[in-house]
């Protein structure tokens, strides 16, 4: 995984070779109007009418594992029998993304009509390949807030719409997946190996809820209000078709030790498996937690999504007792920072999760992170920062884990002992201000005791850095077996980077 910093300095090179052709580019992109789509009511074949008969509440399922989050988004894809919606902001064709698209064809070639959404940050190589699975026609594939000038060079797709910097910073980092109208998947992961612990190196530790009952159609309405936005085109109307074959042959995953990363089943077993999780589910009301899609353009500062970054500095300032914040990366805006001063102020006890120097896969954003490092810890936050060597690794990434590296990316949040934060909003201004986020702010005790249970491994020292002062007010790094002065990292130019990357005023775009 690629530093933000590497991605930048080729950006620089480009900038500087082709200055002439970067102003000789005119014209801008025009939001498109398309024919308004909805999610069709819940579906009612039978698997549904049955699996409704076990509960009609709203019940969450927490996918703590990326194996089993891969295997239930099967699983879900498998089940639908009228309709799927599927939002994602990264959608790699590696092998997982692979496996997604194969059952997301299987789906249709039966007749159930499929909507992808996917954000255009990360497709460079992948036009055709989204050209060939928008061809079947149950599916229909549109990519969000698009740049114009393609390039499969992402430096050089930078230059080419330099002059659309402010329209393209703003991303939809939504995540989401709705099934029939009756269930869906929700939280933080994107579509690719490293997502799902499958990685031949570097992995994440993510996590995602499962969800059924009366909050499935408040999702899929939630996915018709981008899917239906004007900045949300038809895959065939940004990129140029070219002659080649169409979707390409099935694909077989296997992992280190041979055996298939998913279990095809009947549909007998399928059921029965929903049904095993139903009944095990939590109870609880949700609040869908949703950013504004763009009505005239993205870059419109009075149509900043600051709505899902708003709902949870109130979740903040309600909690009574204890916060606990995992975010991937964390960069307090003042709004956030004053909110947990006034919490820590209250005597609510606040503990933070997030990624260290070593674990981080975004340099440019630690470097932001680590000028809030002294303010937190002085406010009386309990501060963490997951090791990428950490020993319990084999939680989420498939054996062998011997040379493998985690990163922190989920995106959770537990409030006292009734209510959780499962979504896509990391705590950064990115998150809060200037991408699309959305997730569900839920109510349950049961599933809040549960979260807290999944989540105590990744605050233990065995796998995450405690930060704290020393009697001589120095920053230390406490883990189970050492305590650092300075950043734990081995690499003495990765300190570096990161001191150079401090003196940069890039903090707002982080």
């Amino acid at each position: 995984m690629k530093t933000e910093w590497l991605r930048h300095s080729q950006i620089v090179v480009y900038m500087t070779l082709t200055v002439t052709l970067t102003y000789g580019c005119s014209g801008s992109l025009q939001p498109v109007d398309s024919p308004v789509e909805v999610t069709p009511p819940p579906a009612q074949t039978g698997q549904w009418q049955e699996l409704g008969a076990v509960r009609e509440d709203a019940w969450f399922e927490i996918l703590n594992v990326g194996s089993e989050a891969f295997d239930w988004r099967l699983r879900a894809i498998d089940s639908a029998t009228d309709s799927i919606d599927f939002q994602t902001f990264i959608w790699e064709l590696d092998a997982v993304g692979q496996q997604v698209r194969e059952h997301l064809l299987a789906a249709a070639a039966r007749g159930v009509f499929v909507r992808v959404l996917v954000d255009d940050s990360f497709i460079l190589d992948a036009d055709q390949a989204l050209l060939d699975i928008d061809r079947h026609s149950n599916i229909e594939l549109k990519v969000f807030n698009p740049y114009k000038r393609r390039s499969s060079d992402a430096a050089m797709r930078e230059i080419l719409n330099l002059g659309e910097f402010h329209r393209l910073d703003h991303r939809m980092h939504n995540k989401v997946l709705v099934v029939d109208n009756r269930i869906a998947i929700i939280g933080g992961r994107n579509i690719a190996t490293h997502y799902f612990g499958y990685h031949e190196t570097d992995n994440f530790r993510d996590m995602e809820l499962v969800v059924g009952g009366p909050v499935a159609p408040e999702l899929a309405s939630g996915f018709d209000t981008y899917w239906n936005d004007r900045w949300s085109f038809p895959v065939e109307a940004i990129m140029e078709q070219r002659a080649g074959p169409g979707r390409a042959e099935p694909v077989v995953l296997t992992d280190d030790r041979g055996a298939d990363w998913h279990t095809e089943q009947t549909t007998g077993q399928r059921l029965e498996d929903w049904k095993r999780l139903e009944m095990s589910a939590h109870p609880g009301r949700a609040t869908l937690l949703l950013d504004h899609a763009p009505e005239t353009t993205p870059s419109d500062v009075d149509e900043a999504p600051v709505q899902v970054g708003n709902a949870l500095i109130g979740a903040i300032d309600a909690a009574k007792s204890e916060i606990w914040l995992v975010s991937a990366y964390l960069i307090p805006t003042p709004e956030l920072e004053a909110a947990i001063e006034r919490a820590e102020k209250r005597g609510v006890e606040v503990r933070m999760l997030t990624n260290s120097i070593s674990s981080n896969n975004h340099l440019t954003a630690h470097s932001a992170y680590r000028k809030h490092i002294n303010s937190l810890v002085k406010m009386g936050v309990d501060l963490y920062e997951v090791r990428d060597d950490a020993k319990d690794r084999d939680l989420y990434i498939e054996s062998p884990v011997e040379d493998k590296s985690l990163c922190l990316h989920a995106k959770v949040m537990v409030f006292d002992n009734d209510t959780v934060f499962v979504g896509s909003a990391n705590l950064d201004p990115r998150s809060l201000r200037i991408n699309t986020e959305m997730g569900l702010l839920i109510e349950s005790p049961s599933l809040n005791r549960e979260l807290r249970r999944f989540l105590q491994p990744d605050f233990s020292p065995r796998n995450a850095w405690s930060l704290r002062l020393d009697e001589r007010g120095r920053m230390t790094w406490v883990s189970d077996d050492e305590v650092l002065l300075h950043q734990p990292t081995s690499s003495f130019m990765r300190r570096i980077e990161d001191w150079f990357l401090t003196l940069l005023p890039i903090e707002n775009e982080m």
